[in-house]
């Protein structure tokens, strides 16, 4: 089958080299990747997937992590773009603030193809995952393991599109049930360190919490250590599917779901989406969501990005 595989690539590669007029027969593809952080196993795991799919293509990587800082992600990508690029792939730390980079890369003929969160500009093609659907069957989750009834509250994080479109869909889903009131929405920033200590505010101001949503693991697992520091009964759910996180849920602690992401074929298809362009596609999607699934004590233990 890999024989296969590799045989219909370079094929379609050939093709490529006879029609598309963005790269001449003997350039090597040139694939730039620019994060928005790295320091998160999610994106980690992203880059694995992409650098495996550049070694099988033959291809370049030039990849970049922003530290969420905009103007770094900026000057990242015309560093690309000097280094003469033929698909970008953005994952945006600031969706409104990169738009001046996603135009320059499309001035300069550059496929752009946004992955995990879109950005504003004349992007391609945006692989993404439904993340309202997240927030939505992670709040119901929590909601139907309270029995409908009881206070709880929403650990938000980064205001850029995907983690709005969770506390959206958690908010939808909690409006649902007349016993459930949602108390509190704070910041942790999507960091464990700071989660902590704004969990363990959470849960001195409201002395009848149950349930708390995060808006991704790395603050749900600052979230776990205070609520396992109170002593209190306070369930928790969040969205990623990281494996720290689902390592805590088979424990049977009181982080009890995950809705998870599938950041490796969120890249691959995000790359081929990119690729059926270079080679001349016309009717590529402008938008194509990926799926997300449930994690629980149920199948924790077979789960794995």
């Amino acid at each position: 089958m890999k024989t296969l595989l590799k045989t219909v690539s370079v094929v379609a590669l050939g093709f490529a080299a006879s029609t598309a007029p963005a790269m001449a027969a003997d350039d090597t593809l040139k694939i730039g990747m620019t994060f928005q952080e790295m320091n998160n196993p999610y994106f980690v795991s992203m880059q694995e997937a992409l650098k495996e799919a550049a070694d099988f293509l033959g291809a370049e990587l030039v990849i970049t992590d922003a530290g969420h800082d905009v103007a770094k992600q900026l000057s990242d990508v015309e560093d690309m773009l000097q280094q003469d690029i033929d698909i970008l792939l953005l994952n945006p730390t600031d969706s409104a603030g990169i738009e001046a980079a996603v135009q320059m890369a499309k001035d300069a003929g550059v496929i752009v193809v946004a992955v995990d969160a879109n950005a504003n500009g004349p992007v391609d093609t945006f692989v993404g995952s439904k993340n309202r659907d997240a927030g939505y069957m992670s709040c119901k989750y929590l909601a139907d393991e309270l029995g409908g009834d009881g206070e709880v509250a929403i650990l938000d994080g980064i205001p850029v599109i995907p983690i709005l479109e969770r506390v959206e869909g958690c908010k939808a889903a909690l409006d649902e049930y007349d016993g459930i009131t949602l108390v509190d929405v704070q910041n942790g920033r999507q960091d464990r360190s700071v989660a902590l200590g704004v969990v363990e505010n959470m849960i001195q101001s409201h002395g009848d919490l149950k349930g708390i949503f995060s808006v991704n693991d790395g603050g749900a697992m600052g979230a776990l250590a205070a609520i396992q520091g109170s002593g209190r009964d306070i369930k928790l759910t969040s969205v990623d599917g990281a494996p720290e996180a689902v390592d805590a849920i088979a424990k049977g602690t009181p982080f009890i779901e995950t809705t998870a992401q599938f950041p490796r074929d969120q890249v691959r298809v995000g790359l081929g989406m990119a690729l059926a362009q270079l080679w001349g596609a016309r009717v590529v999607p402008a938008e194509v969501p990926i799926d997300v699934m449930v994690v629980d004590s149920k199948n924790a233990a077979d789960f794995g990005w």
